[in-house]
């Protein structure tokens, strides 16, 4: 399984990767690994103001819809397009091409209560 240690993470298996003074957020190996076979993802629209904790997203799979939740506060800067056409790509990248939203966090505070990658594999392990 596939834990970037550049990342931070959620308990609800959403990672985050900060850049500049923007944020991507996605789902996490271990997510699309227990969704099985992705087929639908609906993303905010770009401008859409989150809290932590609201719906971020939405994914289907051939098993089940789940809720993508928002990790941080702030304003969607940006949005994985590429998903609507082939939303596979969360489970082929989930870290890389899969990527859903970038968000402009309202403060960096947010950020430090996340989970390292070490504290994101004893969550998992458990």
């Amino acid at each position: 399984m596939d834990i970037p240690k550049e990342l931070k993470y959620t308990k609800d298996h959403e990672w985050l990767k900060v850049a500049g003074d923007k944020v991507l957020v996605g789902i996490t190996d271990f997510a699309q690994e227990q969704l099985g076979d992705v087929v639908y993802a609906e993303l905010p629209e770009v401008g859409k103001v989150v809290k932590k904790g609201d719906t971020l997203a939405v994914v289907e799979s051939v098993k089940a819809a789940s809720d993508v939740y928002s990790p941080i506060s702030g304003k969607v800067t940006k949005r994985n397009d590429n998903l609507a056409e082939t939303p596979e790509l969360l489970n082929a990248s989930p870290y890389e091409k899969g990527w859903m939203v970038e968000i402009q966090p309202d403060s960096t505070t947010e950020l430090e209560a996340l989970l390292t990658p070490q504290q994101y594999i004893q969550l998992i392990q458990h």
